[in-house]
């Protein structure tokens, strides 16, 4: 993937442009040479999102069914290849 890379001074100075070519790839914007923030055109941004399915309940919209999990103390299907990372 091409990206751009500005510094935030540099953004903030320039910021017109570097919208305009955040429509054609990624501007990454830095401070003190780390990655900060990314700017991406709104389609890409709309096309990631849709792979975001998390969901935030209160307790109160959880079905008996969720509610009956929790007071089982479930967590989660079993990862044995995982194991070894788990300090006993």
């Amino acid at each position: 993937m091409n990206i751009k890379e500005v510094t935030s001074t540099e953004f903030q100075n320039h910021a017109g442009e570097h919208l305009e070519a955040s429509g054609k790839r990624p501007v990454f914007i830095t401070r003190y040479s780390r990655p900060v923030r990314v700017l991406i055109d709104i389609e890409e941004y709309e096309r990631l999102k849709a792979f975001d399915t998390r969901q935030a309940l209160y307790p109160h919209e959880l079905s008996d069914e969720q509610k009956a999990l929790f007071d089982e103390g479930y967590e989660g299907e079993a990862t044995p290849e995982l194991e070894h990372l788990v300090d006993e």
